[in-house]
């Protein structure tokens, strides 16, 4: 599977849920939790050379390497957001475990977070795809709530306060637009976006942030009372219950909290 994974010409996208930051998110994993390197941080850099090499490629295909050195799109969208964009593709490329070196972290991953930043409404959310002027969607998939993890990993790595300045912008945009009808899921719903309200915790210590999450934890404890829409998966882990129940057993510990299947 690693071979096919390192293919440019194939089909693999780059993205989380399907592509090539699916597949690295496993490896990286597989280390945290196992306490040692049983993936060899090779392969790890392989796979993130690979991404960078696609991005390259694609943004000169398109012609918007000035704009961002690296470009990636999803069934012929060039999404934002982490689940199939770019936000989610740059948060990893910028962890430290990826050893992404500090030329390719300032050529190329902080330009095109800068790029990111540009797309950013009036209102502080971000659009779901470049191009969209829709303000609507206020997801961890779409979305304010998972850009945020983009730029706060951006702060960690290049200590620059406007980066932590607009992570507060996207958590207070959940707070603001956060409980959806869309249901308690994590990857559009209650729970999902509460997670970046444990992000700003865990790396502000600030409060305010414990509190929205346990706010929202009281809207998710009354689950199936607010009119939401059943999900497709109503179980699941991105969209269902299980993943509800996930962000609240979570709670429990909050300085440990992680969005599931996403966060290092």
């Amino acid at each position: 599977m690693h071979s096919a994974v390192l293919k440019l010409d194939s089909r693999l996208p780059d993205e989380l849920l399907y592509g090539r930051m699916g597949y690295l998110y496993t490896l990286l994993f597989i280390n945290k939790y196992y306490n040692g390197e049983k993936v060899p941080y090779r392969c790890i850099q392989e796979v993130c050379e690979v991404v960078i090499r696609s991005g390259e490629n694609f943004a000169v295909h398109k012609r918007m390497k000035n704009l961002s050195p690296l470009l990636y799109e999803w069934y012929g969208e060039y999404y934002v957001g982490p689940a199939h964009g770019l936000a989610g593709i740059y948060y990893y490329l910028m962890q430290p475990e990826c050893n992404v070196g500090s030329e390719k972290l300032h050529t190329l991953v902080r330009p095109s977070v800068e790029y990111v930043r540009q797309l950013k409404y009036p209102s502080g959310n971000y659009p779901a795809c470049i191009g969209d002027n829709r303000d609507l969607l206020v997801h961890w998939c779409h979305g304010a709530p998972g850009v945020i993890y983009m730029l706060t990993q951006a702060y960690k790595i290049f200590q620059h306060s406007e980066y932590l300045a607009e992570a507060a912008q996207c958590a207070e945009i959940s707070w603001q637009r956060g409980l959806l009808k869309k249901g308690y899921g994590l990857c559009h719903g209650a729970a999902g976006n509460a997670y970046s309200f444990l992000a700003m915790y865990n790396l502000t210590h600030d409060l305010k942030y414990l509190y929205r999450a346990c706010k929202f934890a009281e809207w998710c404890m009354d689950y199936g009372h607010h009119g939401c829409r059943t999900p497709d998966t109503p179980f699941s882990l991105f969209e269902g219950l299980a993943g509800t129940i996930y962000f609240l057993a979570d709670l429990m510990d909050p300085a440990k909290a992680k969005f599931p299947a996403f966060e290092i």
